[in-house]
C-alpha cells in the first residue's frame, strides 16, 4: 500500500540499552487519535510509543526505532522484564473497553501489518516474541483485545498463529508450564495468564477459564513456539 510514515517527535524517550529483539502492539484506549498522541507527547505524561497508527491508515512516528520509547511499563516476557529497552511499541488508535472499543478497520490493520513487515525484517525479531501489550503485562492490560486481528496479520508473517495441528491437550496442572514456555510470567493467578492467553490466541473466550479448548489452544500455541 505505499506506507507513509509522519514525523511527530514525543519529547519522552531515551537511550536504548538494549538490540530490539520483540515488538509490542498496544490499542491507545483514548476517544481519538488526535488525543492519543497529545498525551504520547506530552512530557509530564511520560509515556510514548515508536508509532501510532491512525484508523484511516495514516501513520505517525514519535521515536526513532534506535531509541528508547516508554509503553510498556512493567512488562516481563521469556524471562526478561521491563521491556521497553529491549523492543518497539506501536500504539492503534482505537477507544478501547473504556470508551466503546470496536473493531479496527480494514485500512487500519493493513498499515499496522506493512508497519510491522519493515519492523521485523529491520531487526530479526522472532514470530513469538511480536506480542500484546496483554502478553506481557497481564495483570494490569487487555489491550489491544478480542477483536484484533492476530490471525490475520499471523497469514501475512506478522507473529505467531498456530497451524491448527492437533496436539496433546494437558490437564489445568499442566497449564502453567506451557505458559511459560510460550513466554508467560508464571507467578500470577493461572485465570489471570490464560486470559491474556485468550485475549491474544483465543477470542472466542476471554474469561480465564481452563476448559478444554483452551487448553487444547494452549497446546497448539506452545508446540508452535518450538
Amino acid at each position: 500500500m505505499g506506507l507513509r510514515i509522519r514525523d511527530l517527535p514525543s519529547p519522552n524517550q531515551d537511550d536504548r540499552p538494549l538490540p530490539v529483539d520483540m515488538l509490542v502492539l498496544h490499542y491507545t484506549g483514548m476517544r481519538s487519535g488526535a488525543e492519543a498522541i497529545a498525551r504520547l507527547r506530552d512530557p509530564a505524561a511520560r509515556v510514548s510509543s515508536h508509532y501510532v497508527v491512525e484508523e484511516d491508515g495514516a501513520v505517525f512516528r514519535l521515536v526513532p526505532e534506535d531509541r528508547r520509547a516508554w509503553h510498556a511499563g512493567l512488562s516481563h516476557w521469556r524471562g526478561h522484564e521491563l521491556l521497553n529497552g529491549r523492543s518497539v511499541g506501536i500504539e492503534i488508535v482505537n477507544p478501547g473497553h473504556e470508551f466503546g472499543y470496536r473493531p479496527f478497520p480494514a485500512l487500519q490493520m493493513a498499515a499496522v501489518c506493512e508497519l510491522c513487515l519493515g519492523i521485523i525484517a529491520r531487526h530479526g525479531i522472532a514470530p513469538r516474541d511480536v506480542v500484546a501489550h496483554s502478553d506481557v503485562a497481564p495483570d494490569r492490560k487487555q489491550d489491544p483485545g478480542e477483536l484484533f486481528d492476530w490471525e490475520g496479520l499471523a497469514a501475512n508473517g506478522v507473529g505467531l498463529w498456530p497451524a491448527g495441528t492437533p496436539v496433546p491437550a494437558p490437564d489445568q496442572a499442566g497449564a502453567p508450564a506451557l505458559l511459560a514456555r510460550i513466554g508467560y510470567r508464571t507467578d500470577l493467578p493461572l485465570p489471570v495468564l490464560l486470559r491474556a492467553f485468550q485475549l491474544h490466541w483465543w477470542p472466542r473466550r476471554i474469561d480465564g477459564v481452563a476448559d478444554a479448548a483452551t487448553l487444547a489452544r494452549l497446546a497448539e500455541v506452545a508446540a508452535a513456539c518450538g
